[in-house]
């Protein structure tokens, strides 16, 4: 190696590049169509979602509050990766300034962790609902329900704050490729010219005591409302009481299933594709905020009967 690569490879990085899709550059401006559509429906589909409860009066009840937050969540999601993805794809702007990067981690993980928190709060209606129906309207008030989206915000931001200072700390030298269109906390640490172990053991701990606690509360909360419905001695009321949770299970599953497969393969799979980290990536970032306004209007009969009424009358 000669003494100039020798220099270039150590040489300090101001900025990141971010990744389309490996081996498929020329195909960028055609992928980008489809991207193009799911960005457009997700958003038409929050935004349709937040109108309707907002100007319905009978939708201003405990459920469809928790709903229009996480369809604003999924809204801000969408918003936080739509210019660099569309970036990449359409034009080829893979450069991204470090604080630029570290801004759209913040609020992507501060996001995702909220997402986490609102799921956790509709199960906690669920359960109130279901097993508590008696004090549901004493126990779920708007000002509860107020109080309860401050905490789930604070807790995000409280402990999203500090990832990028704890980033901008460190020097970047090497190669300065990300493997996704976005910046993430666990892929932009691993570039730094540094000891990184703060940093990962603090992520394990965020992640721990967010996505790792709200799944197992709601896994709890289910398991109670199982046991009130199976107690139920009516067949068809069991069923009615289930037929309440799907559209939240489905929610449920849309969120944790991608996000757990990203932090598994970015932690321990270290002989996994670029292209199954950019695919797993997609998914846990595109899907949720596209599929949840798609499942609540199918599954859920009175968002269904309004979003009908809109577009049909």
């Amino acid at each position: 190696m000669t003494l100039g690569s020798l220099g270039n490879s150590s040489s300090i990085s101001s900025t990141f590049l971010l990744s389309g899709i490996p081996g498929l550059e020329h195909m960028h401006v055609w992928i980008s169509i489809p991207l193009c559509f799911m960005y457009l429906v997700s958003i038409l589909g929050n935004c349709t979602i937040l109108f309707i409860i907002k100007t319905e009066p009978s939708l201003h009840e405990p459920m469809y509050l928790f709903l229009s937050m996480l369809a604003l969540t999924d809204l801000g999601l969408s918003l936080c990766t739509l210019p660099t993805v569309l970036g990449i794809f359409w034009v080829g702007a893979r450069e991204i300034s470090h604080d630029a990067c570290f801004a759209q981690l913040f609020f992507i993980h501060c996001l995702s962790f909220l997402e986490s928190s609102v799921l956790l709060s509709m199960a906690f209606d669920r359960f109130v609902a279901i097993c508590r129906p008696l004090h549901y309207a004493s126990i779920l008030t708007n000002a509860a329900i107020g109080r309860i989206g401050l905490v789930s915000l604070g807790r995000s931001v409280a402990l999203i704050f500090p990832l990028p200072f704890m980033l901008k700390r460190f020097p970047y030298c090497g190669s300065p490729v990300l493997s996704h269109p976005y910046c993430l906390h666990q892929e932009v640490m691993k570039l730094a010219c540094a000891d990184i172990k703060a940093n990962s053991i603090y992520g394990m701990f965020v992640i721990v005591s967010t996505v790792g606690v709200d799944s197992l509360l709601i896994l709890f909360s289910y398991a109670l409302i199982l046991h009130t419905v199976l107690s139920i001695a009516s067949r068809a009321e069991r069923l009615k009481a289930l037929n309440t949770c799907v559209s939240h299970i489905c929610a449920v599953l849309l969120f944790y299933t991608p996000m757990i497969g990203l932090s598994v393969i970015h932690r321990f799979g270290k002989q996994a594709s670029h292209l199954v980290q950019m695919v797993m990536g997609f998914v846990y970032l595109l899907f949720p905020p596209l599929m949840n306004p798609i499942v609540y209007s199918v599954k859920t009969k009175q968002i269904r009967d309004r979003v009908t009424h809109a577009f049909c009358y």
